[in-house]
């Protein structure tokens, strides 16, 4: 059987797509290696007593100001105030305006140098930090950071490009427990019926990720992955259904991305049901899922929720977009590698399955949204940072690549590009140039119209027999003059033959003929019949 990596005619190469850049102040001059979070927590008041330690390397010589993210408290009481700042024991210059923490060096900065400056700070988050009843009505503290919400109660660089280690250090009422990154350092009873717990993660994550649980949870040390303990945090309440539900597929899903990809990064997983989120939220080492996750009947909605929250451990967790528009290198990423998964343990059909749901929901967006591309231009409203189409058409495009490419170039390159971020950031052209790498070809005008502009691809045509050959007609139909350039599988059917004779069709223009010499009539021919390319298709049989 032919497959789509045999040929790959693209006749047009764009060489170095520019990389896309958000608005963020960013200073890459500055690097953020650890955030220590003190935190205080009662169940007298939603304000929270907060003080970070931000362990900082300067790059270069001759910076004088850090500015940090951290909203400011308003007039409805909402926000954060900061009381002090200082720096090995020395009080600090600072502005707190704009929901900007403007910090005053002691003195210029040299190259490489480290720093620690330590925030005093207070206030009633207005999110970020969700304090409440959860659906027993117990009250509970749960993080909702994503995508740019940390800066609501805590004192952050907010933002991907910068990644940095973190620890929790939290004072509670004791009857709570605590869940938060990494590992745990230290559980001790306070006086006044409150208990210290510190949790350290030591591998740098985005400021997103930062995590943070504190309810009455009844917990479950599962199982082991490579060392790595594999948790369960539920309400006490759902302790039953809960251990059942998240029992699988987690150690099945963690053995097969890390053989696949390459070595999971943390140092333990936690499934942790959650108030603060609907759906799931991958935050590293602890990810969190919506209350109504617990059944006790092992859903397939909440097991594939796993699965994709799971791969973001890999996906948008240890390589990071180092820019909001590269968002699909996290979000398309994690929903392909789902569907690779299921195929791997679920079977085909249901990998088809869910191309053709991802396939529906993104040509129903672009009838909205037809200029819609995956990768954003500067990107200002952080509302818009994922639409559907990040998700489905971003892992659609991954799945085209693999057509194109091959499994043995699209694996090579996958582990090439985590291997080489891991732990780090990444752009879309990082991954571009590993699967060029990895499959010898020049991918990027593949990119450009798959990533880097919007429409939909519409083929109209049909096949007709006579003379010993097989006469196919194929066009772009599609409401838009960029054509697109693909490879398309047609499969020959014949009578008594239960495999079709596949043979590939270089799609360049609007209007398309080709012609291929058989011996005998097919009873059939079908249109991409391994379902390997985004389209809406009609392909009929025609008369001589």
């Amino acid at each position: 059987m032919k497959h789509l990596a045999l040929v790959l005619a693209l006749t047009t190469s764009i060489p170095g797509l520019s990389p896309p850049r958000d608005n963020y102040p960013k200073n890459p001059n500055i690097d953020a290696l650890n955030y220590t979070f003190r935190i205080t927590l009662s169940d007298d008041t939603d304000e929270i007593m907060g003080e970070a330690s931000v362990e900082l390397r300067f790059l270069v010589e001759g910076i004088t100001e850090l500015r940090l993210d951290l909203i400011s408290a308003t007039a409805d009481g909402k926000g954060m105030t900061v009381t002090g700042v200082s720096s090995a024991d020395k009080p600090l210059q600072y502005q707190h305006e704009n929901d900007e923490l403007r910090i005053s060096l002691l003195s210029p900065s040299q190259a490489n140098q480290r720093t620690r400056v330590t925030i005093a700070y207070r206030g009633v988050p207005a999110t970020g930090l969700i304090i409440g009843p959860n659906k027993h009505g117990d009250r509970t503290f749960f993080s909702d950071n994503w995508p740019n919400k940390a800066r609501h109660w805590l004192p952050t660089i907010d933002h991907p490009y910068d990644k940095a280690m973190c620890e929790f250090v939290v004072s509670a009422p004791d009857n709570y427990q605590v869940i938060s990154n990494g590992l745990l350092v230290e559980e001790t009873d306070l006086s006044g019926g409150m208990r210290l717990t510190h949790w350290r993660q030591s591998v740098p994550i985005a400021s997103w990720l930062f995590v943070l649980g504190v309810a009455e949870f009844a917990v479950q040390y599962l199982d082991e992955y490579d060392g790595r303990s594999i948790q369960t945090w539920v309400y006490r309440q759902d302790r039953d259904a809960g251990f059942y539900d998240f029992a699988v597929p987690t150690r099945q899903v963690l053995e097969f991305y890390g053989d696949k990809v390459g070595p999971y990064s943390y140092e333990k997983l936690a499934n942790v049901q959650a108030a603060s989120v609907g759906g799931g939220m991958e935050s590293a080492t602890a990810i969190f899922y919506g209350e109504n996750s617990v059944t006790g009947q092992r859903s397939v909605r909440w097991r594939n929720v796993i699965i994709h929250e799971i791969a973001h451990q890999w996906f948008g967790n240890a390589v990071t977009e180092y820019d909001w528009d590269d968002v699909w290198l996290s979000e398309g990423f994690a929903t392909y590698f789902t569907l690779l998964f299921i195929e791997h343990a679920y079977g085909r059909d249901e990998f088809v399955a869910g191309l053709e749901r991802s396939r529906d929901r993104v040509m129903a967006f672009y009838e909205r949204n037809p200029d819609y591309r995956i990768v954003h231009d500067n990107l200002t409203d952080m509302r818009q940072v994922t639409t559907s189409n990040t998700y489905q058409k971003g892992s659609w495009t991954l799945h085209m690549l693999r057509g194109i490419i091959g499994d043995d170039a699209f694996w090579k390159g996958v582990q090439a590009y985590y291997r080489n971020h891991r732990d780090r950031n990444a752009t879309t052209d990082d991954f571009r140039r590993a699967m060029e790498e990895a499959s010898g070809r020049d991918l990027s005008q593949f990119f450009r119209q798959w990533l880097y502009r919007g429409g939909k691809l519409e083929y109209q045509g049909g096949w007709s027999y006579g003379d010993g050959v097989l006469h196919v007609e194929l066009d772009q139909v599609q409401n838009d003059t960029n054509f697109f350039q693909m490879p398309v599988q047609i499969g020959i059917y014949f009578d008594g033959e239960p495999q079709p004779q596949i043979e590939l069709l270089q799609v360049n223009d609007q209007q398309n003929t080709f012609t291929i010499a058989l011996d005998r009539e097919p009873g059939d021919v079908v249109l991409d019949p391994n379902t390997w390319v985004l389209m809406e298709a009609e392909f009929v049989k025609r008369s001589n």
